[in-house]
């Protein structure tokens, strides 16, 4: 990397950008991650990742990306949600305000929504 004049725009060689877009997932790396250990923006990446595959530089995803999950883990600030809801399909939650929670009905009417919304917000 050079460093030029007052503006301290920097110049990245071709082989440093193709390292820093390559180190893009791997072992998990997130591009948020990546970009402020080289302290290089986001979208410059997301830039340098477009042109390097529009020069054949880069391949193109080939297929689904798999990434792991573990579904033993518990969720963070999950509440339980009581068996009857789970059984209901038509049962909608929605999370309001300061914390509130509104389970509703899915065939609820609009009109009706709106003034349950608006009740519960003043309370």
């Amino acid at each position: 990397m050079e460093i030029l004049g007052r503006e301290r725009r920097r110049r990245w060689s071709t082989a440093e950008r193709l390292e820093i877009v390559a180190a893009v997932g791997v072992n998990g790396e997130t591009l948020a991650r990546v970009a402020r250990r080289y302290d290089v923006s986001r979208s410059q990446i997301y830039q340098w990742r477009h042109q390097f595959r529009k020069r054949g530089l880069l391949p193109a995803p080939t297929g689904p990306t798999f990434l792991p999950v573990d579904l033993e883990a518990p969720m963070r600030h999950a509440e339980p949600v009581p068996e009857d809801i789970i059984a209901s399909p038509v049962i909608v939650e929605l999370c309001l305000a300061q914390g509130r929670r509104l389970r509703f009905d899915a065939g609820i009417e609009a009109a009706a929504l709106t003034r349950l919304i608006r009740s519960v917000e003043a309370a």
